[in-house]
């Protein structure tokens, strides 16, 4: 007898075996799905629940201790400026392109839109707000405003901060190096030539100041 003749004969019957059927392979499809997330559940379980609990961490800004809990996910960006309100810190692509959001993490130059700010525990960051000294500029911001080293100056914090990593790492021997090593830090305005003659300016500056 076909299914056909089933059918025929017993409509109902037939109905019931076509839904056990679909709901069979249905079962069948979904098995890895839940299997998948049942193992992605345990996986955030062994790490601590809920990815999105608060982190609690220590670490130096401009010289001054802090003591902070964030969701992990919270960028160095976003830490300085919404809950620290240090602005001076820019945020421009947020994908590490442009280089506004420059600051300097034990003296090394990051940018902060892709530094979590959880990974900073224990260490020092310095912003644009913190090189100032007793109301003297930082030798680079005077030779900023000295060769008019920016225009809408939204990129300037970061280049400045960048600039100091720059001489700091040792790679502002010659203008070519110094184009080559603040590529990294991109000027709407293209105040590139004023930039680094200021960091030319700075560098000896910079110098003196640290044998002091």
């Amino acid at each position: 007898m076909t299914s056909d003749d089933i059918a025929a004969k017993d409509p109902q019957r037939s109905c019931t075996n076509r839904r056990r059927f679909l709901m069979a392979s249905v079962s069948t499809a979904a098995a890895p799905v839940f299997s998948r997330a049942s193992r992605a559940d345990a996986g955030s379980a062994a790490i601590g629940g809920d990815v999105r609990s608060p982190v609690g961490f220590t670490f130096t800004v401009n010289g001054h201790g802090h003591q902070l809990a964030v969701d992990p996910r919270t960028t160095l960006l976003d830490l300085l400026r919404e809950h620290l309100a240090l602005t001076g810190t820019k945020k421009g692509c947020d994908h590490g392109q442009c280089g506004a959001c420059t600051v300097l993490l034990d003296g090394r130059r990051v940018v902060s839109c892709l530094t979590l700010a959880v990974t900073v525990q224990g260490r020092a960051v310095t912003t644009i707000e913190g090189l100032a000294r007793d109301g003297e500029l930082h030798p680079m911001q005077q030779a900023f405003i000295e060769h008019d080293a920016f225009q809408c100056g939204y990129c300037t914090p970061g280049q400045i901060m960048s600039a100091i990593g720059c001489v700091n790492e040792g790679h502002a021997e010659t203008d070519t190096d110094i184009r080559e090593y603040m590529s990294g830090n991109l000027c709407r305005c293209a105040a590139y030539p004023n930039i680094v003659a200021a960091i030319r300016q700075a560098k000896p500056a910079m110098k003196t100041a640290s044998r002091d």
